[in-house]
């Protein structure tokens, strides 16, 4: 087979205008994406422009990526058409390699359209924190196949888009701090709820914290009576992602807050029962008490 320079030059102009295209689109899929998001809109309480910043790279990162093989697909078959090699049997054993490629990978497709379901739905882009397939993390790579995860101890986890059964997305539009705080049963309720309320408020005034929280987390009822404790359920809304922080933030604070105001936490109570012998039980007790025997004279 031979290559003469008008042959090479063609092989080189398909290459060139492919490059080309490439860019071309690449910039053609940004601009779209992100205009038909904006022009969708933002829904009140579902999308933040967080949200919607990670969810046009996704889609953007996505389109270029099949866009990107159509194009080198169809420009390796102009070179080889431009060698003298005919395309006709090439075009029509890829169709022979698709159907055995249908019957031969179905889970592959499976995960393939579960992508695409994903980002019609948008489920989760690239930098949510999700849950998937009982595994927590940060969305750290998608594509039309997999999900890729890393958790908090740094372990990525790789999970095929077709396994996935429910998506729980942790950070869409707003997060919400939840707390049960447990105090002892002598405590004044209404007194131990005002100290936690005003603990969340000054969230707000906090240079630091105020524009992570939305609403002040607050007590809103007693949750549970347990063995050795009252519960109290705390609620705030936070923005995305910030809800182990600001969660954080409030159990130090409320820490304080009631060891300034002398107001106990408690710690679970046991009581032990021992058998006599006569088979009648009774209560242990703490020993009492003694004192100390008196020394004899020679100091034993």
């Amino acid at each position: 087979m031979e290559f003469s320079w008008t042959t090479t030059l063609t092989i080189a102009g398909i290459v060139v205008v492919a490059l080309v295209a490439i860019w071309l689109m690449r910039l053609a899929i940004s601009a779209a994406v992100r205009h038909l998001l904006e022009r969708r809109g933002i829904p009140e309480g579902q999308l933040t422009a967080d949200d919607l910043e990670r969810r046009v790279k996704t889609l953007q990162r996505l389109a270029i990526r099949v866009a990107s093989a159509i194009i080198g697909l169809v420009a390796l078959l102009m070179i080889l058409d431009e060698v003298g090699v005919s395309i006709g049997p090439a075009v029509a054993g890829l169709g022979v390699v698709g159907i055995a490629v249908g019957f031969g990978a179905q889970t592959l497709i499976r995960d393939w359209l579960a992508g695409v379901f994903i980002i019609l739905e948008n489920q989760y882009s690239a930098g949510d924190v999700v849950r998937i397939s009982g595994v927590d993390g940060v969305v750290e790579d998608f594509s039309l196949r997999r999900t890729a995860l890393r958790d908090l101890d740094g372990t990525v986890h790789t999970v095929p888009n077709g396994s996935i059964v429910v998506a729980s997305n942790m950070t869409r539009g707003w997060a919400r701090v939840n707390l049960d705080i447990s105090v002892a049963y002598d405590t004044d309720i209404d007194r131990a709820s005002a100290i936690i309320d005003e603990v969340g408020r000054s969230l707000t005034t906090d240079d630091t914290w105020r524009d992570r929280v939305i609403e002040p987390p607050s007590v809103q009822r007693v949750n549970a009576l347990g063995d050795s404790a009252v519960t109290l359920k705390v609620l705030g809304q936070v923005r995305p992602a910030e809800q182990w922080a600001v969660a954080g933030e409030l159990r130090k604070r409320i820490l304080a807050a009631f060891a300034a105001e002398d107001i106990e936490i408690p710690f679970p109570h046991q009581v032990m029962v021992t058998r006599q012998q006569g088979g009648g039980a009774s209560r242990a007790r703490e020993p009492e008490a003694t004192e100390p025997p008196e020394p004899t004279a020679d100091g034993a």
